[in-house]
C-alpha cells in the first residue's frame, strides 16, 4: 500500500478516537448520567517456545498472541451511546491482534472491530443491525473477557464477527432466543457473490446451543453447531464447556472439536485454569495438522483494573511443528506472560 493511503488511514482513525474522547469528556462534564460512555482495554505479553527453529515455527496454528519476545496485543476503544429505546455502538481496535481479528478487511484498515445501532423494540426484543462479534464459541476477540490469554482451535476456525441484522428476545428469565441473517462469515460486502447467512442462538439457564449456515461458496464456513456453556460446581470451581462441528461440502472441509474450562478462584484477585482441547479438521481442512490436543495452562492476578496472565501451554499434533534442528515435531511448548489494563 502506497504511503500516502496508510497516512490516510491513520488520520482517519486518529480523528475518530479524539472525537470519542472528546465527546465522552464533554458528556461527563455536562450530565454524569450521560447516555454516552467509553471503555476499553490495553494489552501486551512476553511470549517465548522451548524448542525454537526459527521465526515460522513458533507460531500455534491458532490466532493472536504467536509472536516471540515481547509484543503488542491490541488497544480497544469503545463508544456507545443511548437515547430512549436505541442505542449505537462503535468499537475500535488497533495492532496486531485487532488486524487479524478483523482479517484486515474494513475501510479503515481493520479498525473496525464492531458498529451497529439497536432498538429496544419491548423489554424482551432488541433489533440490531450493522458489525457485531460472532456468537459462536465460547471465547471472544477482547482477551480481558476471556479466562486464557491465547485462544483455541475451534474460536480460531470459526467466525470471528457478522454484518447483518439479528433479533434477540428474552422468552423469559431463563431462556433466550436470537434469529439473525447476514453476510457469509467475516464478509463486508457481498457484491461480487449475492449470498446471505443464517444464525441461530437458544440459551437454555447459562447453556447456548449456536448454529449457522452460508452455502460454503467462495470461502464460505458451510454449516457449523455449536455448544457452549459451563457449570458451577461449587463457589470458588466453574467449569466451561465448548462443543462446535462444522462442514463445508462445497469445499469438502470441516473441524470438530471439544474444549474444557476448569478454573479455580484461590482468592478474590487470584484463579487459576486449565484449558484442555481436542481438535480435529477433517478432509483439506487441515492446516498442517489434522488432529490436535492443546493444554493451557494460566493463572490470572488482578490488581484493580489490571490483569496479570502467566501461561504454559503445551500444543501436540503429528508432525505439525518443527523442533529446534528444523526437523518435523509432535508439539510445541511455550509460555507466555500478559498483561491487560481494562477501563470503562
Amino acid at each position: 500500500m502506497k504511503a500516502i493511503t496508510i497516512t490516510k488511514y491513520i488520520k482517519k482513525s486518529l480523528l475518530l478516537v479524539t472525537a470519542l474522547v472528546t465527546l465522552t469528556a464533554v458528556a461527563q462534564d455536562d450530565d454524569t448520567t450521560s447516555p454516552l460512555s467509553f471503555s476499553g482495554s490495553v494489552d501486551a505479553y512476553f511470549r517465548t517456545t522451548f524448542n525454537d527453529a526459527g521465526d515460522a515455527t513458533t507460531a500455534t496454528p491458532t490466532s493472536f498472541a504467536n509472536q516471540t519476545g515481547f509484543a503488542l496485543g491490541m488497544a480497544n476503544l469503545i463508544g456507545s451511546y443511548e437515547s430512549g429505546s436505541t442505542g449505537v455502538v462503535v468499537d475500535l481496535v488497533f495492532g496486531p491482534r485487532g488486524t487479524e481479528a478483523t482479517f484486515n478487511n474494513d475501510v479503515l484498515n481493520g479498525i473496525i472491530n464492531q458498529a451497529y445501532a439497536y432498538w429496544n423494540v419491548s423489554e424482551s426484543t432488541t433489533l440490531t443491525i450493522g458489525r457485531f462479534n460472532t456468537f459462536l464459541g465460547y471465547e471472544v476477540i477482547a482477551p480481558q473477557a476471556n479466562f486464557n490469554y491465547s485462544v483455541s482451535y475451534l474460536f480460531s476456525n470459526g467466525p470471528f464477527s457478522h454484518l447483518g441484522v439479528k433479533a434477540d428476545f428474552a422468552l423469559s428469565d431463563d431462556v433466550s432466543l436470537m434469529l439473525g441473517i447476514m453476510n457469509p462469515w467475516d464478509t463486508n460486502d457481498i457484491s461480487g457473490t449475492g449470498e446471505y447467512s443464517l444464525g441461530a442462538q437458544l440459551g437454555v439457564y447459562g447453556q447456548f446451543l449456536n448454529l449457522y449456515y452460508d452455502s460454503g461458496k467462495n470461502g464460505g464456513l458451510g454449516f457449523e453447531i455449536d455448544y457452549t456453556g459451563g457449570v458451577d460446581i461449587s463457589e470458588d470451581f466453574f467449569l466451561g464447556v465448548n462443543a462446535a462441528y462444522n462442514t463445508n461440502d462445497e469445499a469438502d472441509t470441516g473441524f470438530y472439536g471439544l474444549a474444557l474450562y476448569p478454573q479455580l478462584s484461590t482468592s478474590d484477585s487470584f484463579a487459576i485454569g486449565l484449558r484442555g482441547e481436542y481438535f480435529a479438521a477433517t478432509a483439506d481442512g487441515g492446516d498442517n495438522y489434522d488432529d490436535v490436543l492443546a493444554l493451557t495452562l494460566t493463572g490470572s492476578f488482578t490488581k484493580d483494573n489490571l490483569i496479570i496472565k502467566p501461561e504454559i501451554r503445551l500444543d501436540s499434533a503429528d508432525g505439525a511443528f518443527l523442533d529446534s534442528d528444523g526437523l518435523a515435531s509432535d508439539s510445541l511448548s511455550s509460555f507466555a506472560i500478559a498483561a491487560i489494563y481494562s477501563f470503562d
